[in-house]
């Protein structure tokens, strides 16, 4: 963890860590404007659907996640400095909020698409977080534990969103291609591994990239893979 640190990373020329450059959002300052934004077009997508209970439970689950992961590493869970160690060390970053944003507003589109469409706003929605996911450790802004973090957190708030959804309102199960998931892991396997790529390193890139890797299985299992599997156990059978 050094925020000097992060030149070696292929991506650091998108960082906008350099003096007046751009940063590939939701990178540096870009993440309020991105999440502003993402937020407004989920609301747009609602009401062009008419899905009110959907965008509201949308906005639940973005707020929810970047709120959530903002209170737990500034006031819920410091990191204890057991061995007087450089403040660089110690610095709380448990969930990391950057990639909570891409997180948040993957799940929250899911929620607003349509069945049809959910599975290909998720798969694009992927290849953003992990890229995301995987920068902001190659830049060393934050441990593989933060990104995971932040995708568990915003599992758990989707899921919950859609608990509270009322019946009539739930969002019907995607159904994606056969070739999809594969084809989406794929992608977000590459993506993982050239935004986590660093000059100095070998293993650690391994391991950011794994970790962003695992933020996307774990929201493509939240939003498509585990509604389609407990509907087939729960369809009537024929006759």
């Amino acid at each position: 963890m050094n925020g000097n640190g992060g030149e070696p990373a292929w991506i650091w020329d998108w960082s906008g860590s350099t003096f007046d450059s751009a940063a590939m959002p939701p990178l540096e300052f870009t993440a309020l404007p991105t999440l502003v934004v993402g937020m407004a077009v989920i609301v747009l997508v609602a009401l062009v659907r008419r899905c009110w209970w959907q965008g509201v439970a949308a906005i639940g689950v973005v707020l929810g996640t970047f709120g959530g992961t903002e209170v737990c590493s500034k006031m819920v869970l410091p990191r204890p400095d057991l061995v007087n160690a450089p403040a660089m060390l110690t610095e709380v970053s448990f969930p990391s909020g950057h990639a909570a944003v891409p997180i948040g507003l993957v799940l929250g589109a899911a929620l607003v698409a349509s069945p049809r469409l959910r599975p290909y706003v998720t798969a694009v929605g992927l290849l953003w977080l992990t890229v995301t996911a995987a920068a902001v450790q190659a830049l060393y802004h934050h441990r593989p534990s933060d990104v995971l973090g932040a995708a568990l957190l915003g599992c758990a708030c989707y899921g919950l969103a859609l608990w509270l959804l009322p019946s009539s309102a739930a969002p019907g199960v995607a159904r994606s291609p056969r070739a999809l998931p594969a084809v989406v892991l794929v992608l977000s396997a590459a993506a993982a591994l050239a935004a986590g790529a660093r000059d100095d390193s070998v293993p650690g890139p391994l391991y950011f990239a794994a970790a962003a890797f695992l933020c996307a299985v774990l929201v493509w299992v939240t939003v498509v893979e585990g509604p389609a599997r407990a509907a087939r156990r729960t369809r009537p059978a024929l006759g």
